[in-house]
């Protein structure tokens, strides 16, 4: 089956991430794959993300060139995909106790969508994990979207509400948005934005520092697909133009795993097609990329 195919199947086995044999001790990350697409607005398909993602992460090149190291080494374990058919609360309970079962279990969780909905239960398992050492939770998103509605069509789960149920319980900052309602403008926090167009126009990486220093200690990482631009990754449900570049994710992504806390995250809304192969190359890519930044920060 070629990666990117539209006969990717949301129900069936899922390979494992990198190709990767179940390791024999503790992991060092575990995959959540969460393919779940309920409440998504234009194009539908994104249950099918996980698939596409595993299958072409067999083609990433185990050792990560920017840190000189091999994530794999420390142990990866991808677990058995989250099936929810219900509404987007209940989802955010079964992936509250999932994700809460991996921290618990001294693991980084790393889920993947599905739409952005699924990554709400996820965060809400990071913040309580975080409040029981009595500490508060950083959440950082990077997205082209605000997602910060406190109810969308009928649901206050709904993937257009993710970052309004964060900051419920985090303190956020907003990376790449270029998109959002009347609305959202008059309750977002604007210091804690950080606009695609502000950004592309910043001559250095400053801004990086600014967003950087807004958030605690400990940290989750919420990263929606469409944040990149749409000639980078146009294979998602809602593709926005002006985004941001492959370079630059990953050169804040660095930065935020040297100065904070990176204990999960996830990377969502990517819709496979197959005449955009090289999207599921790229989001599997990210997800590696992200975990080596994670682990070659700790070692340091």
């Amino acid at each position: 089956m070629e990666t990117g195919s539209e006969e990717f199947r949301p129900d069936g086995d899922l390979p494992a991430f990198l190709g990767l044999d179940p390791p024999a001790t503790r992991p060092a990350a575990v995959i959540v794959p969460v393919p779940y697409d309920a409440t998504s607005t234009w194009r539908k398909g994104s249950d099918r993300g996980p698939a596409a993602l595993l299958e072409a992460s067999a083609e990433v090149e185990l050792f990560d060139l920017e840190t000189a190291t091999e994530p794999h080494a420390a142990g990866i374990l991808t677990g058995p995909p989250v099936h929810h058919d219900g509404d987007p609360a209940g989802l955010a309970e079964v992936v509250e106790e999932v994700v809460a079962t991996v921290i618990d279990g001294g693991s980084i969780p790393i889920v993947i969508g599905g739409e952005h909905s699924v990554s709400i239960g996820a965060i809400r398992a990071a913040a309580a994990w975080v409040r029981s050492g009595g500490r508060r939770l950083g959440v950082v998103q990077i997205d082209a979207h605000g997602d910060t509605r406190d109810s969308y069509h009928g649901s206050p789960f709904n993937h257009a509400c993710v970052m309004a149920r964060a900051r419920e319980v985090a303190d956020i900052v907003q990376v790449g948005i270029r998109a959002i309602g009347p609305e959202e403008h008059g309750t977002m926090d604007h210091d804690r934005v950080f606009p695609a167009h502000e950004i592309l126009a910043a001559s250095d990486h400053e801004w990086m520092d600014r967003a950087i220093d807004l958030v605690p200690e400990d940290v989750y990482l919420t990263i929606d697909l469409d944040g990149f631009d749409s000639g980078v990754m146009p294979a998602t449900g809602t593709p926005e133009p002006g985004g941001l570049d492959w370079r630059t994710v990953n050169a804040f992504i660095g930065r935020l795993a040297t100065r904070r806390n990176v204990i999960g995250f996830d990377v969502v809304e990517l819709l496979p097609h197959p005449a955009h192969w090289a999207c599921d190359f790229l989001a599997a890519k990210l997800v590696h990329r992200v975990l080596a930044e994670i682990l070659a920060a700790r070692a340091d």
